[in-house]
């Protein structure tokens, strides 16, 4: 099986087995909006610098956002608007999750998105996993999602034999010491997430 985009991997890892989301969907929509975003900036098709995107290469295949240039933070607040659904579906298209409907109490129907296979999710998170433990130097895409992962408190979802604050201090210190845009880039979606969460309480 060919390696998912990165916010494909990142959504797998943000959902247990059953298809339940493990985070507030706003911060998850940023989430995979940062996750797109980085991938082309260490694809090297887009540069960010000082708070600004340009596009430096038309990105090949369909992106499941649109992509100009423009000021960081606005563009990953728009493409995390109805990211969340795009990625899901494209997920069921490709046959990785599987729809799934059944009824609360034997009356209130409800939808669930489940791994077709576990390898999936394992997949997904195995490089972060890799780099935490140090059996494998981290790529520019692995040092991202280590980021992103500790950004959205996925930690648990590693499966690691580490207190939580150690495990997330490790994640960012991985994703620090890649390029720089990847720091920035995940900075970004740190910010946004916890603006987000305290919008939640206003």
């Amino acid at each position: 099986m060919n390696r998912l985009p990165l916010h494909e991997d990142l959504y797998l890892i943000a959902h247990d087995q059953s298809g339940k989301p493990l985070i507030h969907q706003s911060s998850m929509a940023l989430g995979l909006a940062g996750a797109v975003l980085l991938e082309l900036a260490v694809s090297g098709r887009v540069t960010v610098a000082d708070g600004r995107v340009t596009v430096s290469r038309p990105p090949a295949g369909d992106l499941p956002v649109s992509l100009a240039d423009g000021d960081v933070r606005l563009l990953v607040k728009k493409a995390a608007d109805g990211l969340y659904d795009r990625t899901r579906e494209a997920l069921v298209a490709s046959g990785v999750l599987v729809r799934v409907s059944r009824r609360r109490l034997g009356m209130l129907p409800y939808t669930r998105y489940q791994l077709a296979d576990i390898a999936s999710v394992v997949r997904a998170s195995s490089g972060v996993r890799s780099a935490v433990e140090g059996w494998k130097p981290p790529d520019a895409r692995c040092a991202a999602l280590c980021g992103l992962v500790a950004v959205l408190r996925l930690e648990a979802e590693l499966y690691l034999d580490q207190p939580a604050n150690r495990l997330v201090g490790r994640l960012r210190e991985i994703a620090s010491a890649a390029p720089p845009v990847v720091g920035e880039l995940v900075a970004v979606v740190d910010t946004l997430v916890g603006e987000a969460a305290v919008a939640v309480y206003r």
